[in-house]
């Protein structure tokens, strides 16, 4: 199910994520099915986490000097 993740935006993803973790922490998967949903959110985190880092990337901060807008990168 997670193996094509990449069409779904961030808030897609969070939500997938929240579902496997309601599900594990009903306590009701056996020991397959647990690790196999746990691997799903694993997955699933780090698909998040790279999306939250090219975010990061793209963000610039908008600076106002003497009245124009300059630009600088987010990490600079």
């Amino acid at each position: 199910m997670a193996k094509k993740e990449e069409g779904k935006n961030f808030e897609e993803l969070m939500q997938n994520l929240e579902s496997i973790v309601q599900e594990l922490e009903k306590g009701d998967l056996n020991l397959d099915d647990s690790v196999a949903k746990f691997e799903e959110g694993m997955k699933i985190s780090k698909e998040c986490n790279k999306i939250l880092e090219d975010s990061e990337k793209r963000i610039s901060i908008l600076l106002e000097n003497n009245g124009e807008v300059t630009e600088e990168d987010f990490n600079a």
